[in-house]
């Protein structure tokens, strides 16, 4: 997930934080907005579903960071 983020949008992210916590507990935030909250919809992440989360929160005119 965070490999993901920083991938394609290494030049949207100026900050990066992952905390742990106890009993598998996992919220995504941005600028404290939650986009997502294992607690709350008693599940895990589908894969992508993070990096997609990620990409409307800041929407379609941001392109992915360019690859050589």
């Amino acid at each position: 997930m965070a490999d993901d983020i920083l991938t394609n949008y290494q030049h949207m992210v100026n900050k990066f934080i992952f905390i742990t916590g106890s009993k598998g507990a996992f919220e995504f935030k941005v600028d404290d907005e939650l986009l997502f909250s294992k607690k709350g919809l008693s599940r895990h992440a589908n894969p992508g579903e993070i990096l997609e989360l990620f990409k409307e929160y800041i929407g379609p005119g941001v392109e992915p960071y360019p690859r050589d």
